[in-house]
């Protein structure tokens, strides 16, 4: 037994990512008994990972380390879990200057792939790599999947949306960070039009514009909650909702914590890079992948464009609804 009493994780962004870090967060604090869990992230992250039950303290950033380090300074780690592994997390730990562990996250196998379509990449999840950087403490993964919890004021009650969608409603999460991460807006409409069930539209600020024409152009059957809801609110809608279909995008690992049936829809990205939804070997059959193998130009990138870069975006015009609906239309 490592006697450790207190660890920092490090995780700064963005909302999907940090989901994925709380199998390491509850079993850190389920097989180091006494030992206080402190979380380092972005400001603007913070209500994602807040109400989580296993970790002690949290510290937040606005822009810069500089900010914490101080206060980190203070704290006298016994080590330090790095899961984002990037220049800002290595600043932290070189001031620190305490122990510390990380995981490999394949950069050079994920530019192989998108450069030469060579796959080189182990068949594993990020989450499991993210258990890597903590093996030399005698944590193991427990097997029970990812976590979210929603802060009680947060919670949406069914009274709060249209009378027409409170007798279950599919959840249709339109919004990512990249357009050719994005199902077309025509696509989602055709899919809305044949669903069986009302939908809820889920997104950003920025996808309200996206959202609204989809309304328009779908019925009454859709309401558009982009923009109108905050991020647990949002988690709120996914996990009241009977099923969800998503983009490759942070609600989708919100979507995988609440045991959702999910239909995942790629386009430049693919399941290889270890991102697809996260469930426990019970749930696994809830999860189906909606993607145009064989395309001699997929993956294009493992973040995304503003645009296809070969102006066809065949990775999603062609995406087969059929399959889809199959899933999710009782």
């Amino acid at each position: 037994m490592h006697d450790l009493k207190k660890i920092l994780i490090i995780r700064f962004s963005s909302i999907g990512d940090i989901v994925l870090t709380t199998p390491i967060v509850r079993c850190l604090k389920d097989q180091l008994p006494g030992t206080e869990i402190h979380y380092l992230t972005k400001k603007q992250f913070l209500p994602v990972i807040r109400e989580n039950p296993h970790i002690d303290k949290f510290y937040a950033i606005g822009k810069d380390i500089n900010e914490v380090i101080p206060l980190l300074r203070k704290e006298n780690y016994s080590h330090i879990v790095d899961l984002h592994k990037n220049l800002r997390s290595l600043g932290v730990k070189l001031r620190l200057k305490k122990p510390s562990t990380s995981f490999n996250k394949l950069n050079i196998q994920k530019w192989v792939l998108v450069n030469f379509k060579i796959n080189r990449l182990p068949d594993i999840h990020i989450v499991d790599r993210y258990f890597g950087a903590v093996k030399s403490l005698g944590v193991k993964n427990d097997g029970n999947g990812l976590e979210y919890y929603i802060p009680e004021g947060d919670k949406v009650h069914l009274n709060d949306l249209p009378e027409s969608h409170r007798n279950g409603f599919i959840g249709f999460v339109i919004g990512g960070k990249h357009f050719t991460k994005m199902l077309p807006e025509e696509k989602v409409i055709s899919l809305c039009r044949k669903l069986s069930r009302p939908v809820i539209l889920l997104g950003g600020h920025e996808d309200e514009l996206a959202g609204r024409k989809i309304q328009e152009k779908s019925g009454d059957k859709v309401f558009n909650a982009c923009g109108k809801f905050n991020i647990n609110q949002s988690a709120s809608l996914v996990r009241q909702a009977r099923k969800i279909i998503t983009n490759d995008t942070g609600l989708m690992h919100i979507a995988a914590a609440f045991g959702k049936v999910i239909v995942s829809v790629w386009g430049n990205t693919i399941p290889e890079f270890g991102m697809y939804p996260y469930l426990p070997e019970d749930k696994k059959n809830l999860s189906t992948i909606a993607e145009i193998k064989g395309l001699a130009c997929r993956p294009c990138s493992k973040i995304g464009f503003k645009k296809c870069p070969k102006g066809h975006f065949k990775c999603m015009v062609e995406i087969d609804e059929v399959g889809i609906l199959n899933v999710i239309n009782d």
